[in-house]
Formats: C-alpha cells, sequence, structure tokens
C-alpha cells in the first residue's frame, strides 16, 4: 500500500508476485491481481473519518456521555479516524509518487512510509482491542447488572483505555520492523482468531440469556412488547458479530494463505483478491459508527443538537 519497499500489513496490497505474498516468481496462475483505484480507498477513508471524528466530538461535548460504553467507542472510533488518515496521506503520496514529483527510493520518503505502515497497524490492531473491550462490557452490564459500576469504573475504563492504546502503539511499530518474520505474521494470526473464540462467546451467552428472558416474559403481562425488546437487542448483537467476521476474516484469511501454500496456484488466485478484501476490511470501520453509535437514542439527540448548533447560534454544552 505504501510509495516505499514494504515490511508491514500494508505491504500485503503490493502485487502477488512480491516479496511478502510470493517467495517466488516462478508461480504459474491465470487468475490476474485486481486492482481497485485509489479513488474508492479514497472515498472510504474520507467516510470513515468524517463519521468517526462525529463520533469523537460528540462523546466529548455530552457529559451525558461520559461513561465506559462510551468511552470504548470513542477509542474504536479514534483507532479508525487514525486509519482514515492513514489511507488518505498515503494515497496522497502515491499520487505524488505517481507523477514523479516524489522519488519512491528516497530516505525520506521511506521513513514517513514506515510510521504510515505503523499506524496502520496501530488501528488494525486497536480496532480489535476496542471491539473486545465493548462486548466484555456489555457481557459485564447484561451479568452483572447490580455490580457493574463498581466492576466497570471510570478510573478502571481509563487504564484499560490507556494499556490497549500503548501496546498497540508498540504493536505497530513492532510490526513494522519486523513483518517479514513469520513469527509476527502467526502472532497476529493467532490474536485475531482468540479474540473471534472470545467475542463469540461472550455473544452466545449474551443471546441465551436474552432468549431466557424472553420466554419466561411471554408469562407476564405486557411481555409482548418487552419481548420484541429483547429480539431487537439479540438482533443488533448477531449484526455486530456478523459483520465483524464478514469484514475481517478475509483479510487473515489471506495472511494465513502466505504462510500455508505461499506457492499455489490455486492460492495464488486468492492472493489476487488481496485489494478487495482491504476494501472489506476498511468498511468496518465505515460501518461501526452506524452499529455502535447512531442505534444509540442519546447520540442521535446529541448529533441533532450538534447540527442545529452549527446552523443557528454557537453553543458549548450539549449535555
Amino acid at each position: 500500500m505504501g510509495v516505499a519497499g514494504k515490511r508491514s500489513i500494508a505491504s500485503l496490497q503490493s502485487p502477488p508476485s512480491s516479496r511478502m505474498i510470493n517467495n517466488t516468481n516462478a508461480n504459474e496462475t491465470d487468475c490476474k491481481e485486481v486492482k481497485i483505484p485509489s479513488q474508492i480507498f479514497f472515498a472510504i477513508a474520507m467516510m470513515t473519518l468524517g463519521e468517526n471524528l462525529l463520533v469523537v466530538v460528540a462523546v466529548i461535548r455530552n457529559r451525558k456521555l461520559h461513561s465506559p460504553m462510551y468511552c470504548f467507542i470513542c477509542s474504536l472510533a479514534l483507532f479508525n479516524t487514525i486509519s482514515s488518515l492513514s489511507k488518505t496521506w498515503e494515497n496522497i503520496m502515491l499520487a505524488f509518487t505517481n507523477t514523479g514529483h516524489l522519488d519512491k527510493r528516497g530516505e525520506s520518503i521511506r521513513k514517513v512510509d514506515d510510521v504510515t505502515d505503523s499506524l496502520l497497524c496501530m488501528s488494525f490492531i486497536g480496532s480489535i482491542f476496542s471491539f473486545v473491550a465493548i462486548a466484555v462490557d456489555r457481557y459485564i452490564t447484561i451479568f452483572h447488572a447490580l455490580r457493574y459500576h463498581n466492576i466497570m469504573t471510570m478510573k478502571r475504563s481509563l487504564m484499560i483505555l490507556a494499556f490497549i492504546w500503548t501496546f498497540c502503539g508498540l504493536s505497530g511499530v513492532v510490526m513494522v520492523m519486523f513483518f517479514h518474520t513469520v513469527v509476527i505474521i502467526t502472532c497476529l494470526i493467532v490474536f485475531f482468531l482468540v479474540s473471534l473464540v472470545l467475542i463469540l462467546f461472550l455473544y452466545l451467552h449474551m443471546f441465551l440469556l436474552a432468549r431466557h428472558h424472553a420466554w419466561k416474559i411471554t408469562a407476564l403481562s405486557g411481555g409482548a412488547t418487552q419481548q420484541r425488546s429483547d429480539l431487537r437487542g439479540v438482533l443488533t448483537l448477531t449484526i455486530l458479530f456478523g459483520v465483524f467476521v464478514a469484514c475481517w476474516s478475509p483479510f487473515f484469511l489471506h495472511l494465513l494463505i502466505i504462510m500455508v501454500c505461499p506457492q499455489n496456484p490455486y492460492c495464488e488466485c486468492y492472493r489476487s483478491l488481496f485489494e478487495v478484501n482491504l476494501v472489506f476490511l476498511m468498511s468496518h470501520a465505515v460501518i461501526d459508527p452506524a452499529i455502535y453509535a447512531f442505534r444509540s437514542a442519546e447520540l442521535r439527540r446529541t448529533f441533532r443538537k450538534m447540527f442545529l448548533c452549527c446552523i443557528s447560534t454557537p453553543c458549548h454544552s450539549l449535555a
């Protein structure tokens, strides 16, 4: 994805004959690499940037949203914003390089490219961490409702966020430095699979609890309305997990194929779809705000107030 020689996740966007995707140029396949216009990546980045910045500003300005749950949502939005800015900057550098205004072999370009790659790696890992944190928060809300405010305090939430950002920042640097090693790719795949299993367990447990409550509520007066509400909550959780798997799995399958069958022609065909997989991965950052934020009544009210403030008189508090 970058301008200089790549050593990170972003390098996987290069043609299948590159060092990271193939260890040989002798592979023969009828599958040509599917190229996605840079304008599409730029458009997705701009949509992601706008939506997630809107969420961050809304959470900061509305004191009612200063809770652990919205802190994790805000963290996810910030990681998505960093990813968008990195991708946008990369597209700008590619445009200047393709027109001959920048030397892609220059030392300064390589350093800027490494920084961009580090930010992209950090945002990818941070998105998964934030997603897991949100799942754990919802799990505690349902199964330990009476003790939730004692378990998930703002101080504890901020400590969790500090750990996530520190770990992701260091991971981004390490991955750029040593991404050519199999160990780093293996760790990334294992991390994704473990996160997937953990999220699946939490959501499945919450789904079973919601169904159990629905059965009990049907026996009570006015239970139909509450049952529909529970089912809507279960549907939301299902959508969250389904979108996460659909957007991220193709990319990590690509990483797995790199290690398992680097010279197989059939695997080569799948690797030719890398840029399509990258579009799915980036689209998750566009869908996130719609699922996590725009389904929140409080956030929708905050957005309306922000819009009214923009078209009328300045306002300083939305709480």
